[in-house]
């Protein structure tokens, strides 16, 4: 029972792994939107429209800032808070402000709604009003590039120009109809290239890679036998599962069940992006802390005992249970309260931290459960990754409007709560703060292939530098490097992870078998040691 229930639930976090693999991004990725224009206007002619931090004080008591964006016209905001100007908010009357404002707006900022007009008619209504500035308020939640149109060939506007989301501005409105006063000032910091948050999630993703493929000799002692001890049904060993090949939770995936496997992670992310909800996302995040107690506990237990042999001597009986070790016992009541303790506290500052932890020991342990036989298997289930990400975040907006992937890791429609599979850690030096991301299926799919570089050394007695593994690994070092350039070179346009990882990884270990004559052999590689399961067992 205990081994049937580990494999479905690894299987089902895998492919949830998958549904959301790219999300490779960081605090402030660049909002889409129309392109650019020239005109022969040099008030229209501001190339960069900016990034705005917005800064807000209700009643004279600062509040959290909020994100906007500036418009390819009027004036150019300043980097630094302390050179930009503190004005109180006001409505347009029209609220569109097309037109001549009825209402005071002198030294203001002119809250206006979007549409009926061009964005640089409501501008220059608002200037002529005497308005120090503009907040546009979108009719969604994305931020929209705002430039003049073709014909606005003679107006100067002086005034800054920002656009908030719906929500955003939904926000100061209540608090303007409520009678409050709202100062805001508008200014654009600029944007770190790196944050050390990133190098610290560069080098977890890397860890876990390295620490899953390296997992089974850390325990292959004899002191990490006793890790086999089990307190429920739930949790079993995880020591046992990676030195026994054999074994039932070993997933071995093939050529068919690498296909199966992503079409089945199409249609899950087609039924989350239709039907997602409050209660689904829940239903995900029990799997997740299910699991991540489970599997944290698997390592603690390993880890503990492979340094402290004794620790697992003091056993007790308990009804139902049977005899399990004090140890054992402990650690399980501590990696429960931690899962329910992070599930509880979702939403504050720090619990990044303790889903970074519960989602380490979950892929880790998948990294072990799941194994490539071989780069033929490796070739077509990469490959098929490969297409499958760059499809939904490139080409499934020309389709649905929006990127499917996006929607579905950010929670749209789903109460605010988010999916969370996927490292995340803050960006602490960056002015606009956020987080650094990256999902849980770019790590774990070419994690598979790492791993086997690694099973493939071993087996065939190779050393480090005429190994694989080595390679491979510095290969995906480098494969987030060339995603965070992707995104810096194409404007914050979210990139799909895979396409670069899987070059770095696939590409690179045919290359070097290739190049060593071991491409055949490496093709073939452990082919009559696959499990014939069903097609969605195999994955």
């Amino acid at each position: 029972m205990a081994s049937s229930f580990s494999a479905a639930a690894i299987l089902l976090v895998f492919i949830h792994f998958l549904v959301i693999s790219s999300l490779t991004s960081s605090a402030h990725e660049f909002p889409n939107g129309d392109k650019k224009i020239a005109h022969k206007s040099a008030s229209c002619n501001n190339h960069n429209v900016q990034l705005v931090k917005l800064m807000m004080w209700v009643n004279s008591t600062k509040v959290e800032s909020v994100v906007g964006l500036s418009a390819a016209f009027g004036a150019l905001l300043p980097r630094h808070a302390e050179n930009a100007l503190r004005y109180p908010a006001a409505f347009a009357n029209p609220s569109n402000c097309c037109s001549s404002s009825t209402s005071n707006l002198s030294n203001s900022i002119a809250l206006s709604t979007r549409g009926d007009c061009f964005f640089a008619k409501k501008a220059e209504a608002a200037e002529l009003s005497g308005a120090s500035g503009l907040l546009v308020i979108n009719s969604n939640e994305e931020l929209f590039k705002m430039f003049c149109s073709e014909n606005d060939t003679s107006i100067n506007i002086t005034i800054p120009v920002v656009m908030i989301t719906k929500s955003t501005g939904e926000t100061v409105k209540q608090l303007l109809l409520a009678g409050g006063q709202v100062e805001l000032l508008f200014y654009s910091p600029n944007l770190l290239l790196v944050d050390v948050s990133e190098i610290y999630l560069w080098l977890m993703a890397i860890g876990t890679i390295v620490c899953a493929s390296l997992w089974p000799e850390f325990i292959a002692s004899k002191q990490g036998h006793e890790s086999n001890d089990q307190l429920t049904p739930i949790v079993s060993s995880a020591a046992e599962t990676v030195r026994n090949d054999s074994s039932k939770e070993i997933i071995h995936i093939n050529a068919t069940g690498a296909v199966v496997f992503v079409i089945v992670a199409s249609v899950l992310l087609m039924l989350l992006y239709f039907f997602m909800s409050a209660w689904f996302i829940w239903l995900l995040i029990v799997i997740f802390c299910i699991g991540g107690t489970e599997e944290m506990h698997a390592c603690l237990v390993t880890g503990i005992l492979r340094i402290f042999k004794n620790f697992g001597n003091k056993k007790v009986n308990l009804p139902c249970l049977g005899e399990v070790t004090v140890l054992s016992m402990g650690v399980l009541s501590f990696c429960l309260a931690f899962a329910v303790f992070w599930a509880a506290n979702q939403h504050v500052s720090y619990a990044w931290f303790g889903q970074d932890v519960l989602g380490i020991c979950l892929m880790i342990t998948a990294l072990q459960r799941t194994r490539l036989p071989n780069i033929k298997v490796a070739t077509v289930l990469l490959s098929c990754a490969f297409v499958y990400d760059i499809f939904w975040v490139f080409i499934s907006p020309l389709i649905f409007n929006k990127s499917v992937m996006i929607a579905v890791a950010q929670g749209d429609n789903s109460g605010g709560e988010a999916i969370p599979m996927l490292l995340m850690i803050p960006r602490f030096f960056d002015p606009w703060g956020g987080y650094d991301m990256i999902g849980f299926g770019d790590i774990l799919l070419p994690g598979l292939l790492v791993a086997f570089a690694f099973r493939y050394d071993r087996s065939s007695k190779k050393g480090i530098l005429n190994g694989y593994f080595l390679w491979l690994t510095i290969g995906y070092g480098i494969g987030p490097i060339l995603t965070d350039v992707g995104l810096y070179l194409m404007d914050g346009l979210g990139q799909p992870a895979l396409l670069y990882l899987v070059p770095c990884t696939l590409g690179l270990i045919v290359i070097l078998g290739w190049v060593r004559g071991e491409l055949k052999h490496l093709w073939n590689y452990g082919s009559s040691a696959s499990v014939s399961r069903d097609p969605l067992g195999e994955a």
